[in-house]
């Protein structure tokens, strides 16, 4: 017995070490974990011999890798050959499903954010929310990825949600959402006021960037060659792809360091510098941010701050600062966290988040469009700016409070 689990042992380490024919040959340390290896094979043998059922070898390597993978952290794991093609539809930006970005964290499936404008923010799912239950079936003990596959299917099917949301001490919610063609505009603009711009980044994907620029040219022709000011809202922005972050940060910056990564491999130590384009022409600049702010996010409002190229304003961010390689394995893969990322000034993200420059609560005003009523203007002009003004910090307390900012380094700057 002790021979045939040595033998099966080797095999074992064969299989975990060169048995994917698209992974690269790994050097190992010479000193290996026999006894660990040997209690692997028992369990193995175990399985095979007195399991209920017969269990395929193939199941069981799977199953043993996905293990492996989950124990890391949140982000690793094991990628089948459908969960591999809604991480490509993901990065896309179009898929079918209802709309949540998920992490797993303490044994617990949270919410990072919700996508705008799908079924979950319609319904009011909020980044931080625990979920539960999906059609009543409890999701602890889960992975994360079985998670999200339940989420996903079919536009126009119903599926049942049920969160415990932090604030609430342990109240639960059941929300039904029926499942949408998500389709990701990662990029929205418009002029809030008179050469006062506003972008909204939802999510980073492969187009982000490319769709980034035209969006800034627009609000630039608008204002006639120049901003007072520019708003880029990344509340809610889970992150995404890392190459379009980074070229979204460099719009906005003309030299140093974006971010850079640091891992145990070669490969894994990157850095990213800005290019000598200021695609928003020096223009005043307040990032927004809260809890639902992650990974890609997290670089880009760091990097804006480490420059002093932005105000980042409203709560601190989600925390996650690591980075993840999706490596081939046949026709499956493999999600592995390879690195962390640092600010240029050399800050991990990890478990931190961006601390905001200006706190401001996410708050709403009811009683706003009253308080700005008894305010009597001088003009017509006056009137229909204060009522705009009443209408925007009573949809979107933030925002507000941001235009005003920006409003106020105006007249600063003038004196």
């Amino acid at each position: 017995m002790q021979s045939w689990s040595l033998t099966l042992a080797a095999a074992l380490l064969a299989l975990c070490i060169g048995g994917a024919a698209a992974a690269p040959p790994a050097e190992v340390d010479d000193d290996l974990p026999m006894a660990e290896l040997e209690l692997l094979t028992e369990v193995y043998s175990r399985i095979k011999r007195d399991y209920v059922d017969e269990v395929e070898d193939a199941d069981l390597f799977r199953a043993a890798i996905r293990g492996m993978l989950s124990e890391l952290d949140a982000h690793s794991s094991y990628l089948d050959e459908r969960e591999l093609e809604q991480l490509r539809e993901g990065t896309r930006g179009e898929f079918g499903g209802v709309g949540l970005e998920l992490s797993r964290q303490d044994g617990e499936i949270r919410v990072v954010a919700p996508i705008d404008d799908t079924p979950a923010t319609r319904a009011g799912l909020q980044a931080g929310d625990v979920l539960l239950r999906i059609d009543g079936e409890p999701v602890r003990g889960n992975s994360l990825n079985d998670v999200v596959q339940r989420l996903r299917g079919e536009p126009g099917t119903a599926v049942e949600v049920t969160i415990r949301r932090r604030d609430e001490e342990g109240r639960t919610r059941t929300f039904e959402l029926e499942r949408d063609t998500i389709q990701v505009e990662s990029v929205r603009a418009r002029m809030l006021e008179p050469s006062y711009g506003y972008v909204r980044i939802s999510q980073f994907q492969e187009r982000t960037a490319s769709d980034l620029y035209p969006a800034l040219d627009r609000l630039l022709d608008e204002a006639g060659g120049g901003l007072h000011g520019l708003i880029l809202d990344l509340r809610n922005n889970p992150g995404g792809v890392l190459d379009p972050a980074v070229a979204v940060a460099d719009a906005f910056l003309t030299e140093g360091r974006i971010v850079y990564t640091e891992g145990r491999m070669p490969q894994a130590r990157m850095s990213f510098e800005a290019t000598p384009v200021d695609r928003a022409r020096g223009a005043p600049m307040v990032v927004l941010i809260n809890r639902g702010s992650a990974s890609g996010s997290e670089i880009v409002a760091g990097a804006l701050q480490d420059h002093r190229r932005a105000v980042v304003m409203g709560r601190a961010s989600f925390g996650k600062g690591s980075v993840q390689s999706v490596m081939p394995l046949g026709g499956a893969a493999m999600k592995l966290t390879t690195a962390r990322y640092y600010t240029p000034q050399g800050r991990s993200i990890q478990d931190e988040g961006i601390q905001p420059d200006i706190v401001v609560e996410e708050l709403r005003l009811a009683e706003a469009a009253e308080r700005e009523a008894e305010v009597v203007p001088d003009t017509p002009a006056d009137a229909d700016d204060a009522e705009q003004a009443a209408e925007l910090a009573q949809d979107d307390y933030v925002l507000s409070e941001a235009l005003n900012l920006l409003k106020g380094l105006r007249v600063f700057e003038g004196r």
